[in-house]
Parts: structure tokens; C-alpha cells; sequence
């Protein structure tokens, strides 16, 4: 009689059955969490990208931002500098130096350690604060510097510690420039009597306040003065006097002018922040070629991420009869931008103010243009209370929320049903190993009866 096989594996034969159980399930489940997790990191990459592209949309066409530059340019560089907006009119400009603005510094010396009390009263100008010495019992020269930089309302001057052998200074410097910002210290009453002389003695003046003078075409010409050496007396020119000139010296001279490089350096930085972005859209809506092994993108049958790509290419041809390719700026068959500065130079030459006029600013007080246009239906998209990143990152947070619990109930059900086959199959093999046993004696039994 031929004996029972009794060769496999309960515990394998039991994972075997369970997954078999789970498997269409199981399968549906991890495709599913596939393709949340793509769509998932599929929000992340399109949120950064347009994220980015407004950031650097702003930095070239925000508030007071311009694609045309100027350049403001001093004969004599050591004397001043200048720089000039899009606003700026071209011409020639003629100026002296006569006096660069400086700050009030001033020292005492052989200040010493002393006993708290009293307070001292420190200002530049109009300005003042109050140090309170009675807030410690001793005090050293340099927690009294410190104590004058961190007091309350002081927003002019900074001290500082100088040693010169045995003893030290306290210096005191204005942190504005100008004739009126002078340095004023006082002692009250219950001050340490030995600070209350240095400080109320006469300082050493290490730095004299002055204003700054520049004058219009000459030096004998019309003054301008002010406290600070920065000045606006050209619409759209900020001029920063650096150094004053010897008496008799001839006028330096302020060039205007369009500047070529620059212009084209913006428009370049725009087509390239364009160019990133549409790199980015045109890789997440791919739809993949699965003869060559070219994997989908993530949102490659997301209608809403496409009609994205197309309203951006849509917004670049402007409206009008301006178009950016009358200024340079040449769509390819890709659909990226190039420059050509040739044309736009020419472009610009004939109109100075066209590109800006066509590409406008993305500033949300008053958007225009091609820029206003992007920005404001980039913000549909990016908004963080009630954007398509935000909402489409909730919506696949909950889905995989659900996934999850649903894996986890599968993962509970693989385990009840591989304890249930795990059980029946051992006592299959137990019953197995019976009747084999059972077969082998009557195996013997018959052949001894043969005997």
C-alpha cells in the first residue's frame, strides 16, 4: 500500500492561502497609495516651482521694479556714487563736493570703577534716554557701556571701551550723521561724584558732526545741504557723496543713460525663471512613453495642471499690438523663451518705455501687464488659505489617511486568515501523519501475513 505524502509546509502553505485571499485587494490598495504618494510629492514640486516663480517674478517686476535700467555713472568715483532707476531722465549733470556729512564721536578718559546710584542721561540731537545706576551696587567702565547700548529708547548711540594702559576709555559714537546730531551726556543726583566730573568734563572730540554739502555745477554754485550723504535731487537718481573735493578742483560730472547690459540681464533673469517653470509643468503633465521606458508624470492626466501651463503661455503673448517678440523676447517651438538683444535694443531705442509698459509689475497694489496677469492667476494656485496646492494637499492627506486605515484592516484580515489556514493545515498534517502512520502497520501486517 503506497504511504500518504506528507512533504509540505503548513506555515507556508498558510501565507500562501492568505495572500492569495488579500491579493486583489492588496494590489488595488498599493496602487492606489502609489499614486497618492506621486500626486503627493507631485503638489510638493509644483508648489516650489510656483513658489519660486513669483518670488523672482517680484524681484524683477515688484514695487518700483523695472525690466529697462539705467545706469548713473560719476566722472570721479572716489568722490561719489549714483544709481539710477528706469525713471531716470538721460542727461549730464555737473556737481561739487564741498563737505561729506560725518558723525559725532567722542571719548572720556580715565574712567574708573564706581558705586551704583544716581543715572545718567545720554542723547544725540533732540533724541535722549536715561541709564539707570542704581540698578547694580559696582559697577566697571564696560558694564556701563554695555548698560548705555541696551538701554531702553536708545536708537542713536553706541559705546564702546578703550584701554590705554592702566586705565580706560569711554567712547561714545552717533550712530546719524549730520551738524545737528551732537552727543550730550548728563549726571543726575546721587551719581558717583567721581563720574559725575568725568563724565561732565569736557570731552575729547574724536569726530566732529557736519553735514554734507553738495553744490549745483560749481563750486560756487547753489549749496544743497543735509545730514546725510545721500541725496535725491534728480527724479529717479539716488547720489551718495563719498570724499570732498580740494577747493579749486573742477566739477564732477553725472552721466545718465540707458543701460544695455543691464536691461538685457533682467530680461535674461525673466526668460530663465519662465524657462524653469515650464520645465517643471511640461515634466508633471508628461504623459509618458511606455515604448521607451519614459514614465508619466505625475499629473499627466490632470486637466487643471495643463490648463496651468497653457494659461502661462497664453499670458505671455500680451495684448495689443506689442507683442514680447517686438522687443527680442522669442518663443521656440518648445515653448520656452529666448532673447534676442539685438532686436531688443533696437525695440528700445524706438520705444524706451514699451517693455515695461507690455511686461508691467506683479506689485499687489496696482498689477499690470504681463506680470500682473501671472502673478494674479499664479496666486489662484498658491494661496495659502484657499489656493489649488492647499486644497489638492488636504484632499490626498485624507485619501491617504483612508489608505492607510484600509491597509491596516487588510493587514488585520491577511492575519485572520493566515491563523485560520495556518490551523487547518496543521491538523491536516496531523491527521495526515495518522493515517500514514496507520498505513505503514498495515503495510507490515500484510507482508508478515505473506511471510
Amino acid at each position: 500500500m503506497a504511504a500518504i505524502s506528507n512533504t509540505y509546509d503548513p506555515a507556508t502553505t498558510a501565507q500562501a492561502m492568505a495572500e492569495s485571499f488579500t491579493a486583489g485587494r492588496q494590489s488595488m490598495l498599493t496602487r492606489q497609495s502609489a499614486a497618492a504618494t506621486a500626486t503627493g510629492k507631485g503638489l510638493s514640486t509644483l508648489g516650489s516651482a510656483l513658489s519660486s516663480f513669483q518670488t523672482s517674478l517680484a524681484t524683477l517686476t515688484g514695487l518700483n521694479k523695472t525690466m529697462s535700467a539705467n545706469s548713473a555713472v560719476f566722472s570721479d568715483t572716489s568722490a561719489a556714487s549714483a544709481s539710477a532707476t528706469a525713471a531716470a531722465a538721460a542727461g549730464t549733470y555737473a556737481f561739487f563736493v564741498e563737505q561729506v556729512a560725518s558723525a559725532h564721536k567722542v571719548s572720556f578718559g580715565g574712567v574708573a570703577d564706581f558705586a551704583g546710584g544716581g543715572e545718567l542721561t545720554l542723547g544725540v540731537g533732540a533724541a535722549s534716554f536715561t541709564v539707570d545706576l542704581g540698578a547694580q551696587a559696582n559697577w566697571t567702565v564696560r558694564d556701563l557701556a554695555a548698560a548705555i547700548n541696551g538701554a531702553s529708547g536708545n536708537t542713536s548711540l553706541s559705546a564702546s571701551v578703550v584701554t590705554t594702559g592702566a586705565t580706560s576709555e569711554l567712547v561714545l559714537s552717533s550712530t546719524a550723521t549730520g551738524a545737528a546730531n551732537v552727543i550730550k551726556v548728563s549726571a543726575g543726583a546721587g551719581t558717583n561724584p567721581a563720574l559725575a566730573a568725568k563724565l561732565g568734563a569736557t570731552p575729547n572730540q574724536l569726530s566732529t558732526p557736519l553735514d554734507a554739502v553738495l553744490r549745483i555745477g560749481s563750486a560756487g554754485g547753489t549749496p544743497i545741504t543735509q545730514s546725510t550723504n545721500t541725496f535725491n535731487v534728480i527724479d529717479g537718481v539716488s547720489i551718495t557723496v563719498a570724499k570732498a573735493q580740494a577747493a579749486g578742483s573742477a566739477p564732477v560730472t553725472l552721466t545718465v543713460a540707458a543701460d544695455a547690459s543691464k536691461t538685457a540681464a533682467n530680461v535674461q533673469a525673466f526668460i530663465d525663471t519662465y524657462n524653469k517653470l515650464k520645465s517643471t509643468l511640461d515634466g508633471l503633465v508628461n504623459p509618458g512613453d511606455p515604448s521607451s521606458g519614459s514614465a508619466a508624470g505625475a499629473f499627466a492626466g490632470d486637466s487643471g495642471v495643463r490648463a496651468l501651463r497653457d494659461r502661462m503661455v497664453s499670458a505671455l503673448r500680451g495684448a495689443g499690438t506689442s507683442s514680447l517678440a517686438n522687443f527680442g523676447i522669442i518663443a521656440t517651438r518648445e515653448g520656452t523663451l529666448t532673447l534676442d538683444s539685438t532686436r531688443m535694443n533696437k525695440a528700445l531705442a524706438l520705444n524706451p518705455t514699451g517693455l515695461d509698459t507690455l511686461i508691467g509689475t506683479s506689485a499687489s497694489t496696482a498689477p499690470s501687464g504681463i506680470a500682473g496677469q501671472l502673478d494674479s492667476y499664479l496666486k489662484l494656485w498658491t494661496n495659502s488659505v484657499n489656493g489649488q496646492i492647499g486644497s489638492r494637499k488636504d484632499a490626498i492627506g485624507k485619501l491617504q489617511a483612508d489608505l492607510t486605515q484600509r491597509q491596516t484592516t487588510l493587514d488585520k484580515q491577511y492575519d485572520s486568515a493566515y491563523a485560520r489556514y495556518l490551523a487547518q493545515f496543521t491538523k491536516l498534517q496531523t491527521v495526515q501523519s495518522s493515517m500514514s502512520y496507520n498505513t505503514s502497520l498495515f503495510d507490515a501486517l500484510f507482508t508478515n501475513s505473506k511471510d
